[in-house]
């Protein structure tokens, strides 16, 4: 089945699994995903981690992807997917159809243990032609955060004023996505900005995205100077990516005003 604009629909889906020391839970992550209808290949990027998340996810069944160092979600996210290069590439030259189609990519936070069973609702839209990208709503956490909502705010915020669309959750990290959407949303912004830079880049671009409500849990961000530190980390990456995609739009205007006036 081919979507109205001739761009073959996906039939499958893989799935990336960015992680940065969570041996504890990404064994439960990897089994969950890998039980999700239409799954054919996971994907785990270690992202430096300094404990066991490799051999676990590799014994859980995923495949394996390591950095010798952190580089962040954005990096982790970019691995990932070019791990599923060559097999993506191979099926689109093939001349067997529709079947051989680019898979849809999930993507999947690798703390959410047992309940990533439920990203599963995200793939429906997907691969019925419904929307590019789907996004996650997560359900109240059993454990609240310390947090004050500053990053959603600054990302909703950002999101609307460059879209005209307001999320519910603009951080939410759990989304599908089509293999093309995913290509013109690249390069993805770095770190903690990707989601917002994701979000941004396809509904500017064109692109369908709708938020789907998950009975996801995942592990809060506490509220010790870690956690602290996190945010702020957060914070200056969604900044950062906002700012960019300010000066892109306004980018233009600027070209505009130096060029020479007619006659002039």
């Amino acid at each position: 089945m081919d979507r109205p604009d001739g761009v073959p629909l996906p039939t499958r889906v893989a799935v990336v699994i960015p992680a940065k020391d969570e041996a504890d839970r990404i064994a439960a992550t990897v089994s969950a995903a890998r039980a999700i209808p239409g799954v054919d290949r996971v994907v785990v990027v270690d992202d430096g981690s300094r404990d066991a998340t490799s051999r676990r996810a590799h014994d859980a069944g995923a495949e394996v992807v390591r950095h010798p160092r952190n580089r962040g979600k954005a990096a982790a996210l970019e691995s990932g997917v070019a791990a599923l290069g060559a097999q993506v590439d191979g099926a689109i030259g093939s001349p067997d159809g529709p079947e051989q189609a680019p898979p849809a990519l999930l993507f999947v936070d690798a703390d959410l243990g047992e309940t990533a069973a439920a990203t599963a609702a995200l793939i429906g839209p997907v691969l019925a032609g419904e929307a590019d990208m789907t996004i996650a709503i997560l359900p109240p956490q059993a454990r609240a955060g310390g947090g004050h909502g500053f990053v959603v705010r600054l990302s909703r915020m950002g999101v609307r004023n460059a879209t005209g669309w307001t999320p519910t959750q603009p951080l939410s990290g759990m989304r599908c996505l089509t293999w093309d959407a995913f290509q013109a949303a690249r390069p993805l912004a770095d770190g903690w900005g990707v989601e917002t830079a994701l979000t941004i880049d396809l509904l500017v671009a064109g692109y369908r995205v709708i938020e789907v409500p998950c009975e996801l849990q995942h592990r809060v961000t506490g509220a010790d100077w870690r956690g602290q530190l996190h945010r702020a980390a957060q914070y200056r990456d969604v900044a950062r990516a906002l700012a960019v995609r300010r000066l892109r739009r306004s980018a233009p205007l600027k070209v505009l005003r130096w060029l020479p006036r007619r006659g002039g």
